[in-house]
């Protein structure tokens, strides 16, 4: 039985200037609309974006914002510190529906609030890359190992693309099948 080769990462990544994108100066409500507005397209199939990427003013990759980070800072500030079940009572008064709205409109004027916040509050740091000129095996082991959906790709030392837990998959179901 022969198997077939993986490709490269370089085949299967999405080029950089087409992935979304920040700067490390946006805010939440900016990543928000960047986030909702990107689509991106992969051998004709088009996907939703699960990150942006952040860029300084240098056009320096920083870092990486995931959806969950963005609702992660959307929390109310006085909610953060606080454990799970005490950040969810807001929604279960029982007693007085009325109570229920009234919190809960102060919660919702408290997101809106944390829209302003720096997407640097939230950003995850750029400590893993791979190469173009890897196979996606690598990527798939380094994306297992790290817990990561997105690796950045370099070229020579450059930044050229991202490639994406999804893309990584399709290649081993078609090693595998």
């Amino acid at each position: 039985m022969t198997t077939m080769p993986t490709r490269r990462v370089g085949e299967i990544m999405i080029p950089i200037e087409l992935y979304p994108s920040v700067t490390d100066t946006a805010t939440l409500r900016e990543a928000i609309r960047v986030i909702e507005e990107a689509q991106l397209e992969v051998d004709r199939k088009k996907s939703l974006p699960r990150v942006i990427l952040v860029f300084d003013a240098i056009g320096v990759m920083v870092g990486y914002v995931r959806r969950r980070d963005i609702m992660r800072g959307l929390e109310p500030a006085s909610y953060i510190a606080q454990p799970l079940d005490y950040r969810t009572k807001p929604f279960e008064v029982g007693l007085d529906p009325n109570l229920s709205e009234f919190t809960y409109d102060r919660v919702v004027k408290s997101i809106v609030d944390q829209a302003d916040r720096p997407i640097t509050d939230v950003m995850q740091p750029n400590d893993i890359l791979i190469d173009a000129d890897d196979h996606c095996v690598k990527a798939m082991y380094e994306m297992v190992a790290y817990n990561l959906s997105h690796l950045p790709v370099i070229s020579k030392g450059e930044l050229v693309g991202v490639v994406r837990s999804v893309d990584v998959f399709q290649e081993l179901v078609q090693l595998v099948t």
